[in-house]
């Protein structure tokens, strides 16, 4: 019993049936930190220590604002991506109306490919998921509504390669900004 209560002290819990395998070693550290400034928040790994609860306060007050200016300026450089690929698609072929529609269909078209419809089969083949599952998380964490109930490197079954959450975390901050950019294409469209 006193080792339970020592493990506890010192920030490790039991949930469930299992212990949490969030660890705070760097990439496990990253992700969280992308979690927070992104308010995806899993709720699979939190600060245990009164210390800890008040960096988070701290580095999320500061994270968040600049995560947005983060995403807007990624969002905003493939925004001009797009954009100068039409110029030149204009000057070659000398389409005007038609390059417009075709760039903003291959951007949507190149955005799912690599942020909603092949994630899936990374996470089909690390977490052992099935497609579907894979692609429902990649919505939920690119949505930022982030359940908790699908989450990379928790099974304790599986050996997760180093590069891995650290791959995420970057599809995770570019898939936002694409995700951001269609969204404001949408309301764009309504209105």
């Amino acid at each position: 019993l006193q080792g339970i209560i020592q493990a506890y002290k010192s920030g490790i819990t039991l949930q469930g049936n299992t212990t949490s395998l969030g660890r705070w070693d760097y990439s496990g550290s990253f992700f969280f930190s992308i979690s927070a400034i992104t308010t995806i928040g899993y709720g699979n790994l939190s600060p245990s220590t009164a210390v800890g609860r008040i960096f988070c306060i701290v580095f999320a007050l500061f994270g968040i604002p600049l995560n947005l200016v983060l995403l807007n300026e990624i969002g905003h450089l493939m925004l001009l991506g797009v954009q100068h690929c039409a110029c030149r698609l204009e000057e070659v072929f000398h389409w005007q109306n038609k390059t417009s529609f075709l760039m903003k269909t291959c951007a949507l078209v190149t955005g799912l490919l690599l942020f909603l419809l092949l994630p899936p089969l990374l996470f089909s083949d690390k977490e052992g998921w099935s497609y579907e599952e894979g692609f429902y998380y990649s919505f939920i964490t690119l949505s930022t509504i982030g359940f908790g109930d699908y989450v990379i490197g928790m099974n304790p079954d599986r050996t997760y390669p180093s590069w891995y959450k650290n791959v995420v975390s970057l599809w995770i901050l570019f898939g936002m900004a694409w995700l951001a950019l269609v969204i404001k294409f949408c309301i764009n469209i309504l209105e």
